[in-house]
């Protein structure tokens, strides 16, 4: 019988424990003739019998609900396809977070993320499904869950708006005109009414007015959600509330409570808007059009994206360079603190290569373009940052699965607050009224909405300074690092390499070069290029035979019929060459003709100025720093040694870094950063908890394989992304103390009779509001 292979994401798996015996339970499947359920990658991979993989799919999801609930499968299909949807006046986390899960269930969604901050929902869809078949989905679960929200496609293309939807008025902060107006007259009848006598039947008819025309969008939305069986939210809450206040009789309190969560609720969702485009004001490099120079020579104003590469645009003096390209015609100083958060200008000249999202300061620069939009360094930077919102840390998962558990408990402990108290000292009135103020406070929107802000303006502010991180997860994962381990060239180094000597045992110096340099022709290394600058004259690329490079060791050539050995002591021991090894502070390439040892060849690189002052401030804030580099022994031990690096590791191949990568994490008791390209050393940053690519920003495959970008050539901007790691942890433990020890104290007050409604409403809307302007502090770190 024949085997099929299938592949599925394992989404809500949080245990490895529990995956291994998940891995167990499959295995014992009809049918099932292997099972892998790889924990870290979250991904199944099952042989199965071809007439079994039927209904496989519900039959785990079955299991893995009744081992670990919450748990889900989805089967990876080939075509998956990123779309990114407006979900527009949306000023809820909670109401945000419930979105995100329900939208996360159509079964087409492979991933799902509302990003709450920037009110946009990320979806991998598969391909074969149409756009608007998917956007009539999302816009049911929306209407269903937030009704009066926006929602339409994303559209990048600068101006057309494909909406599904119309702008609609929310609740939570975004009020029209007429919400406006209904408030401030609801309010000006409230304060009539406090000057009138408590018994007045006109009091009574004055608040009751009031009260309908400041709070009866939150009835009607209630009720629309009692219909649909969900009541445990803040409409709700408020609503009974209000109601029980009418109940004993507390007109005043009732209209009052309602004026101010209104009024509470529309600050806290301009803060929440402030914070938003502060945080999106930190990252505006998007271009908003190009000047393209067409054949005539005229000059038109076109969108970014209908470029091409080949294509010569212009940028004048005060305009954003909208495209990657080299400078053809002109010079100017560029500002590329948006990119690198270095504030001096960058002096630039024709032969320059130059990165969208530049601001010209002056001169007009006539730029050809390299890279399309979709592949600029423009369009990278905003895509990662967009992107990463989904990559959520434990605070943020703890606060959104703490929100579900959290009001339904409250709501219980009201109703029994309101009950047994009642049935004791027969005071249900006084004991319902102590009931209703626990309902008020029971909204955890301080924490969903200020826990999830504060990690994207960490975020933020990191992108500020220079620094991308491509995630909460990892931004929080900062703080538990005790340990970064760093390449050695073009990291500590600046990858610059110089020929400084030259020893010819036989013949000139030239000759050694030209045969180092038939060698090194095919080769792009640093050390390569050196060599091939160094000599002077011309290598024929036809007089090249049987080139092989042998990895860790070096190059073996044919060249005009001499066989050539360049690279280090290994490459000559191995092919059996006698020669005198020598101990200088550079790396040393030693060249042998026809078996017999040549000479050698002294290179050197220059160590960075501001390596010095990074591995000092890692000390300071008591992070330990080793090096892991393929040089020789002499030369890494003289640039660790001028660092104050004491644990060093040289001579090693590509997979001895992984090995000894994998020792120091055993050693070390804590997180460990790995800094290096991104590029060359990708088996060792995919094992480190944080992989740091450095001065990548021009190299795709660096923003691919990291987790962290820094922008600059300097390593010290790790010490920024700590200090920001570090104050959004504190900021998120005050906003968690904050809301929780407020809303607990009240509640406490409220039972023991001491607290009214409007200390209700501050536990609640002031809280919220507190936190949210606390979250703001990030942004101002400096």
């Amino acid at each position: 019988m024949l085997n099929v292979k299938r592949e599925y994401v394992v989404k809500n798996l949080h245990c490895a424990g529990c995956a291994a015996k998940l891995e167990g339970a499959i295995s014992e499947i009809e049918g099932v003739r292997g099972v892998s359920l790889n924990f870290m990658k979250k991904k199944l991979t099952v042989e199965i019998l071809e007439e079994k993989a039927k209904g496989f799919l519900e039959a785990i999801n079955k299991l893995a609900d009744e081992r670990e609930p919450g748990t889900i499968f989805k089967e990876i299909r080939k075509g998956i396809k990123k779309i990114k949807i407006k979900v527009k006046g949306l000023h809820c986390a909670g109401c945000a977070a419930k979105i995100e899960g329900e939208v996360s269930k159509l079964s087409y969604i492979s991933e799902a993320s509302l990003n709450f901050t920037k009110q946009l929902l990320h979806l991998e869809v598969e391909e074969v499904f149409a756009n608007g078949e998917i956007l009539a989905d999302v816009k049911d679960i929306v209407d269903s869950l937030e009704p009066g929200i926006e929602v339409a496609y994303d559209d990048e293309s600068y101006g057309h708006d494909h909406s599904h939807g119309e702008e609609h008025d929310h609740s939570h902060g975004d009020m029209s005109k007429r919400e406006l107006i209904s408030l401030i007259v609801g309010g000006v009848i409230f304060i009539l009414g406090l000057f009138m006598a408590d018994s007045s039947l006109l009091k009574r008819g004055l608040l009751t007015v009031g009260y309908i025309l400041v709070g009866v969008d939150i009835v009607l939305k209630s009720f629309g959600n009692i219909r649909k069986g969900r009541f445990l939210d803040e409409n709700f809450l408020m609503t009974i509330a209000t109601f029980g206040a009418f109940a004993v009789g507390e007109y005043s309190e009732a209209v009052g409570v309602m004026l101010f969560y209104k009024i509470g609720e529309y600050f806290q969702g301009r803060a929440v808007e402030n914070s938003r485009k502060s945080i999106e004001g930190l990252m505006d490099i998007r271009p908003d059009y190009a000047n393209i120079k067409k054949t005539s020579g005229e000059i038109k104003r076109v969108n970014p994206e209908r470029v091409t590469v080949g294509d010569i645009i212009i940028v004048k003096p005060g305009e954003k360079i909208p495209l990657d390209g080299r400078i053809m015609k002109g010079s100017s100083a560029l500002d590329t603190s948006a990119l690198t958060g270095e504030s001096l200008p960058r002096d630039v000249v024709a032969g320059d290569d130059v990165l969208s999202g530049s601001v010209n300061k002056n001169g007009v620069l006539e730029i050809e373009v390299s890279k399309i939009f979709s592949e600029s360094t423009v369009s990278k930077i905003l895509e990662m940052i967009e992107n990463a919102s989904s990559k959520k840390a434990d605070a943020e998962k703890f606060i959104t699965k703490f929100a579900r558990y959290y009001t339904p408990a409250v709501v219980g402990s009201a109703v029994a607050i309101a009950v047994i108290p009642g049935l004791i000292t027969g005071n249900y009135s006084e004991w319902f009224y102590r009931a209703l103020i626990f309902l008020v406070i029971s909204c955890p929107c301080a924490l969903v909405v200020s826990i999830p802000l504060s990690f994207f303006s960490g975020i933020g502010a990191a992108s500020k300074k220079g620094v991308l991180i491509k995630g909460g997860n990892y931004l929080e994962a900062l703080n538990k690092v005790k340990a970064v381990v760093f390449d050695k060239t073009g990291t500590l180094t600046k990858g610059r390499f110089k020929v400084m000597e030259v020893f010819s045992i036989s013949g000139t110096k030239n000759e050694l070069l030209e045969l180092a340099a038939a060698a090194e022709i095919h080769s792009n290394h640093p050390i390569a290029k050196s060599i091939m600058t160094a000599f002077k004259g011309k290598i024929e690329e036809k007089d090249i035979k049987d080139y092989s490079e042998i990895e860790g060791h070096g190059i073996k050539v044919r060249y005009r019929n001499i066989e050539i050995l360049a690279g280090n002591n290994k490459l000559l021991e191995k092919y059996g060459v006698e020669f005198q090894r020598e101990k200088l502070p550079g790396t040393v390439v030693y060249v042998a003709k026809n078996g017999v040892y040549h000479g050698y060849i002294l290179i050197a690189d220059e160590v960075k100025e501001d390596a010095v002052h990074a591995v000092e401030a890692l000390k300071k804030i008591g992070i330990v720093s080793y090096m892991l580099t393929g040089d020789n022994r002499n030369v890494a031990e003289n640039i660790g040694k001028s660092l104050g690096i004491e644990r060093i590791h040289s001579d090693l191949l590509p997979n001895e870094k992984v090995e000894y990568f994998q020792r120091i994490k055993e050693e070390v008791q804590g997180g460990v950063i790995f800094v290096g390209d991104g590029i060359n050393d990708a088996p060792v940053l995919a094992l480190s908890d944080i992989g740091v690519a450095m001065g990548g920003i021009g190299s795709d495959a660096a923003i691919e394989a990291a987790d962290m970008v820094i922008m600059t050539d300097e390593p010290s901007k790790l010490k920024d992304a700590f200090s920001v790691a570090g104050l959004t942890r504190k900021i998120v433990f005050q906003n968690i103390i904050l809301a929780l020890g407020i809303k607990l104290a009240v509640m406490a007050l409220g039972v023991g009779g001491h607290a009214t409604m409007w200390e209700a409403i501050f536990a609640d809307v002031g809280v919220a509001l507190l936190a949210v302007l606390n979250s703001m502090r990030i942004l101002k770190n400096r």
